[in-house]
């Protein structure tokens, strides 16, 4: 076993040269730099990761079945602001630097730091995969290539195929189109960020946003809109509103109205009810477009147009109708990383169905889901075993081998693909950010990797994974996935699933 000392060697002193600028950025959306405690079994049960997060603190992908953070494995929901917080950890979050000097650990190595933690009865049944980041070579695992259920880890695979098949400036729009003589029409283009609040109340996953981040204002067009329609010398329209971008089912086979809002090309805050609730699974309104339409007409009002009747469904606007006015979404990156950091489930169906119009298939989840699984063959990731139903992670018929996630992952850090960083960037910070802000803690014996690992997370009703990137001990990044199927308390089976991951950062092996 090699030492973990010796020059470019120190602990966590450097990353591997594929990773080091980009993880040195750390994540859009980083929450405050302390760790908390991963809960004991008699605390919450809350699922970390398949929410909803959207405008409010939380987020909910993971009710009964959900998917992680918000909506809990037994059904209750857990405010941000009731989460205990501990003591900043040691180490650096993200340290840059060139560790071509070390080596990997060998396979050999890894089993033995990783010892009696992969037997740990809280696991259930547990399939991993280690593999080097840099170099994507598989270095140890156990039912690797066996498919297991992926939860909210899904969103991976969302998300290397949108920015793979995507430009990097590719931002999502909403505008306003004119229609017959004193009407026009709202086009959904599939952003679901798109908001009602003012900007210095907008919040993503309970932080603030920065100007790169912040969603696109339905005020702003309202305004746009007026001052067109003004000019014009028009002071009252008639309005509609065109949602024919997407095909297939609105709901998800899992819908429940909190985790997930109807999947629409049109709505304002991802059709909460209550766009500044903290909930981590918020109600969600019954017709999203009905209500992102009813909002651009409030707000036109109040530039002094006068609207005409109730916003009435158009079957679609005109080809070639006359654009008025628009507004964008953040680029495909920030919406990527904004969706891994707080695993948004609106928003990975969203950016989902981008990835499709932009591989010509059908919006929908069907289309969806071929858009992104052929993309992920096209970049040469292996798909046997892959079955992909939606692009959130919500759906338990979705299953992903642990050595695809490790690719995705190796694929996103590699120098031959800088437009898929954003997965890197995006995923959370153990102990500090998104989905891992409670984990890695004190209490669950793997605090001494906070700060050091970053991962996607994923809950459903007995399936807790994560899939991330971890610095070991020599400073080498390892990418890892861990997929377990358990009837344990969630929060133990999540707490030995850290306990793993913490292993491997302590090998210099």
């Amino acid at each position: 076993m090699r030492s973990g000392t010796g020059a470019g060697r120190g602990r966590r002193a450097a990353l591997a040269a594929a990773l080091g600028a980009v993880l040195a950025t750390g994540t859009t959306f980083a929450g405050p730099a302390l760790a908390q405690p991963s809960p004991d079994p008699a605390h919450s049960r809350r699922a970390e990761d398949g929410h909803d997060q959207g405008q409010g603190q939380g987020q909910g992908q993971g009710r009964q079945g959900g998917g992680d953070h918000g909506g809990q494995g037994d059904g209750r929901q857990q405010r941000h602001g009731d989460r205990h917080r501990a003591v900043p950890v040691k180490g650096p979050v993200l340290a840059a630097g060139d560790a071509a000097d070390s080596k990997a650990p060998t396979g050999g190595g890894l089993r033995t730091a990783l010892g009696g933690t992969v037997q740990d009865k809280a696991l259930g049944t547990l399939n991993f995969a280690v593999a080097d980041a840099a170099t994507g070579e598989f270095l140890f695992g156990a039912q690797e290539n066996v498919p297991a259920t992926p939860a909210s880890t899904t969103k991976l695979a969302t998300a290397v195929a949108a920015l793979a098949l995507l430009p990097a400036e590719h931002r999502i729009a909403t505008t306003v189109v004119r229609g017959a003589p004193g009407e026009i029409t709202l086009v959904g283009g599939g952003d679901p960020t798109l908001t009602a609040l003012p900007a210095d109340q907008v919040r993503v996953g309970g932080v603030p946003v920065d100007p790169d981040s912040a969603p696109a204002s339905m005020a702003e067009l309202a305004h746009r809109t007026a001052t067109a329609l003004k000019a014009a010398g028009t002071t009252e329209v008639k309005l509609s509103y065109d949602t024919s971008l997407y095909t297939g089912p609105l709901l998800h086979h899992e819908h429940d109205a909190m985790n997930i809002a109807a999947v629409t090309p049109l709505m304002v805050d991802e059709g909460r009810i209550d766009p500044r609730s903290p909930d981590e699974a918020p109600a969600r309104v019954f017709d999203p477009a009905g209500q992102a339409a009813d909002s651009f007409a409030g707000f036109l009002k109040a530039e002094g147009i006068t609207v005409r009747g109730k916003p009435a469904q158009a079957t679609a606007a005109a080809a070639g109708a006359a654009e008025i006015a628009r507004v964008e979404s953040p680029t495909i990156g920030r919406l990527v990383e904004r969706m891994l950091t707080t695993s948004d489930n609106t928003l990975a169906e969203a950016v989902a169905r981008q990835a499709a119009v932009a591989a010509k298939q059908p919006a929908s989840f069907e289309g969806a889901a071929k858009a992104v699984t052929g993309e992920l063959a096209a970049l040469g990731v292996p798909l046997d075993g892959v079955v992909l139903t939606d692009g959130s992670g919500l759906a338990n018929a979705n299953l992903i081998p642990p050595i695809t996630l490790v690719d995705l992952l190796a694929a996103a850090a590699a120098p031959a693909h800088p437009e898929l960083r954003p997965v890197i960037t995006g995923l959370p910070v153990a102990g500090f950010s998104g989905t891992l802000v409670s984990r890695f803690g004190a209490k669950s014996g793997a605090n001494e990797a906070a700060g050091i690992v970053r991962a996607k997370t994923g809950t459903l009703q007995g399936v807790n994974t994560l899939a991330g990137t971890v610095v070991d001990a020599d400073g080498r990044v390892l990418a890892f996935a861990l997929m377990t199927r358990t009837d344990a308390d969630p929060a133990a089976a999540r707490a030995a699933v850290d306990r793993i991951v913490a292993r491997i950062a302590s090998c210099g092996c």
